[in-house]
């Protein structure tokens, strides 16, 4: 489906978000850099902590990006923005019930986390600088596809993540690798494999807890 707008305006909007919000990018990703510091060491108020950073990542970009800048060259953005503001708050309710507990592990997992993350704040910025989108007019931390990409990495490292929680990401990297596509935004390539990595590694770990579990029920 053909978008409504084009490349010009859609970096436009990203000026228009960053000049009007900043220094809050600063303080988004020093919020990023608090999760991961959580997730390297065990405290008993680390998931609430975590969980509510991640819900507040996702409110922000619904309000902050979607309904207050992204409507002005696109209507669908008010439901992409509801559905931002609903994936926070599932992030919330999560963190509080303590069923998102970050931990980095020396694993497959843990290592794929980390380059997800890795990717979003620091090589997602320069890789776009190097395409010719300079900031302000370049997605920030803070913004849609990396933010998406980092809430990504972050589930890697959550044993067993509550399939709610996944939903309205793996969409999004849909919606936006179809924008990208479009738009020639390419440092957004990486959003669908996010999404196919998560996806891949949670299936191979079901698989691999069931097979344990019948070892141990059939010795």
């Amino acid at each position: 489906m053909k978008i409504p707008f084009t490349t010009e305006q859609f970096l436009g909007v990203f000026a228009a978000y960053n000049q009007s919000v900043w220094p809050a990018q600063v303080a988004l990703f020093a919020a990023a850099l608090v999760i991961l510091a959580l997730s390297l060491k065990t405290f008993s108020f680390s998931s609430i902590v975590s969980g509510s950073i991640l819900g507040v990542f996702w409110i922000w970009m619904g309000i902050a990006y979607h309904i207050v800048q992204f409507t002005s060259i696109n209507p669908a953005a008010y439901v992409f923005g509801i559905a931002c503001i609903l994936q926070g708050l599932i992030f919330l309710w999560n963190g509080f019930r303590r069923t998102l507990e970050f931990r980095f592990s020396w694993d497959v997992r843990g290592w794929a986390g980390g380059l997800l993350i890795l990717y979003a704040l620091i090589l997602y910025p320069i890789v776009g600088s190097l395409l010719g989108h300079v900031y302000p007019s370049s997605p920030t931390f803070g913004l849609p596809c990396p933010t998406t990409i980092v809430t990504f990495g972050m589930l890697l490292w959550v044993r067993k993540p509550p399939l709610i929680v996944l939903i309205i990401p793996v969409l999004w990297s849909l919606i936006g690798f179809s924008a990208a596509l479009q738009l020639g935004i390419k440092e957004d390539f990486g959003l669908p494999m996010a999404a196919a990595l998560v996806i891949i590694l949670q299936v191979i770990g079901v698989i691999t807890e069931q097979l344990m579990v019948r070892e141990v029920g059939h010795p």
